[in-house]
Formats: C-alpha cells, structure tokens, sequence
C-alpha cells in the first residue's frame, strides 16, 4: 500500500466516496483541507514528495524539477483532464505514471457552455444590472433556434455540447485534428474545416487542449475572421486567447458577447479590460465544479493510482507512450 498526497480541492467534502475507497484499500493519505489552491509549492513539495508514492493533484506543477525530488513516487493524477501543469517528459524519465480522467467532468463542462450561449443570446447578465441599477431596458435578443454554432475540438465535452444543442434546432459544425466521424455522424454534426468553423458561426465555442503552437490562437486577427455580431465562448485554456483583443473586439461592436471560464491568469485580475465589456459572462474557471463531476472525478483517479500502487497499469494513463 502507499501514502498518497491529495492536493486536489473539498476532497474530505466533495470526494468522500473516494477518501473512503483508498482508505479501505490501505492506503494512507495526506490531505490538508486549509491550504488555499494551488495546494503546494516547488519549495514545499522538495519537503513531501520523498516519503510519497503518489500524489493526486490540482492546480499544483510538477515540474523536471519537482521530479527530481523523488525516486519513490509512481503516479501523478491530475482531478480533471488537462495536464498541462504536469512535466511528461519529465514524468515519463522518472518513471512516473501521469494520470487524469477524461470525459468525468464533460457533461458539467458541457452544460456551463450552453448556458453561455443561452445568457449571451438574451443578454441575461447586462439586463439583470439595469435592473439593480433601476432602469427597465427591454433588450431585443437572438434565438438559438436556426443559428449554427461550431466547435473547435470534438471531444467528449463538445459531443455532450451538440447533443444537448440538438434540441434547439441549430446547425452544428465542428472541427477537430482527429475527426470522430460515426459520433458525429450519431450527433447530426458536420465535420467541416478550422476556417468554415470560426467563419460561418454564429457562436463559436472552443474545445481544445493549450500547446505552444496554438498559444493566443484567437488574437484581433482570428476575431476579425469570426461574423459580426456573433458569441465567442472559452471553456477549454485561458491560454488560447488574447483577453486584451477579445476585449477590443467586444467594445467595438464586432462581436456581441463572450462567455468565459478559463483564463491564462487565475484569479483573473479585477482591473482586466474584460470585465469592463458589456455582453460578457466571466466565470472563476468553474466548468467541472459540480457535486457529480467531483465524484466522477475523484472515484476515477483513486481507482487508477490504486492500480498502480498494486503494480498494474492505469486505465487513463496519459504518458503511456512518452
């Protein structure tokens, strides 16, 4: 059995099902339900990581570094799907099984996005505030109904995002680098390229994952290429867009609203030029913060971190072939 460091957030609330899972499995776990999140620092997991034989994590980095400060650990979990907090290169010379539970989390994710598009369409957050402010404006919105929206990435969020879109009677576009086409075949979604996606939406809505190679994806210029008066939504990295254009963008009237809930920095600054646009939803990067996704999330990664403890692979072994 092993000692297990959880950095991941309300794991002694949210994850009881989990807690008490690697419990009985004899497991012993080091926990700290008083650390503000990111949990631990470089300079504090140098102190933790060498009595550790797995760490289940957050928002916390691991380094080349950090995994040079332990020959005994032999997994990092990540609670959710991207690991770009996670070294694999690294991880991988360690010997270190990376691991993280995809599709867990998806349908929180998913449903977050379309509610974006359903609070930018009638522009709910900008008419609330009128209201607080004592005035009655009748604002004239847009049905989703006959509008097409496009997704960058057809993974398992943006396949729950169609389906329940389904019910709107919009067109769905998508693109992806590897195209599931009998899912989007199932979903009634046209698989089409990057450019048509981001010029014939109507709201665009980004599922992909943060490399270097797409960093500030979306800049003045990828705006401009999106329709006038179209809703931009980001429930994937803050990475990959320029918040500074979105928002150049948005005050000049080229597109109508943006919704968002990942951003390159966390917490988001109060003095972003963002906040100050009208049609805008920021959300404090909560996609996946729902009671089901934490036990999703929780149960998936403590069964595989229990696999490797007892010397088999993972199911969700993200460095498999690293």
């Amino acid at each position: 059995m092993g000692r297990i460091l959880i950095s991941a957030s309300h794991y002694d609330t949210l994850c009881t099902k989990a807690y008490d899972f690697l419990k009985e499995k004899g497991h012993e776990i080091i926990y700290d339900s008083k650390r503000a999140f990111p949990a631990y620092s470089s300079e504090e997991l140098k102190e933790i990581l060498p009595s550790v034989d797995a760490a289940i994590i957050g928002l916390d980095t691991y380094t080349k570094e950090v995994f040079s400060y332990s020959d005994r650990l032999k997994a990092v979990a990540k609670f959710g799907v991207g690991v770009d907090n996670i070294d694999l290169k690294a991880a991988s010379e360690h010997g270190v099984k990376v691991i993280n539970a995809p599709g867990q989390n998806a349908n929180a994710v998913s449903e977050l996005a379309v509610s974006f598009m359903i609070d930018l369409a009638r522009e709910i957050v900008p008419l609330f505030n009128k209201i607080k402010e004592g005035e009655w404006v009748r604002g004239i919105g847009d049905e989703l109904n006959g509008k097409t929206v496009g997704l960058l990435g057809f993974g398992s969020v943006a396949r729950l995002v169609a389906k329940k879109l389904k019910a709107f009677d919009m067109d769905i576009i998508a693109y992806d680098l590897y195209p599931n086409k009998e899912a989007a075949e199932n979903l009634g979604v046209r698989m089409t390229t990057f450019d048509e996606v981001v010029e014939k939406s109507d709201f665009l809505s980004l599922h992909i994952p943060a490399t270097k190679e797409n960093y500030h994806l979306f800049d003045k210029k990828m705006f401009h290429r999106m329709k006038r008066g179209a809703y931009f939504i980001n429930t994937a990295r803050g990475s990959l867009v320029d918040l500074d254009d979105l928002a150049a963008v948005l005050d000049e009237g080229y597109l109508k609203g943006a919704g968002l809930d990942a951003y390159e920095k966390e917490p988001l600054p109060s003095s972003s030029k963002i906040l100050s646009c009208r049609n805008v939803i920021c959300m404090p990067h909560s996609g996946a913060e729902t009671k089901e996704a934490y036990e999703n999330v929780s149960m998936s990664t403590a069964r595989d971190v229990d696999l490797v403890l007892n010397g088999k692979d993972p199911i969700c072994w993200v460095n498999r072939n690293k």
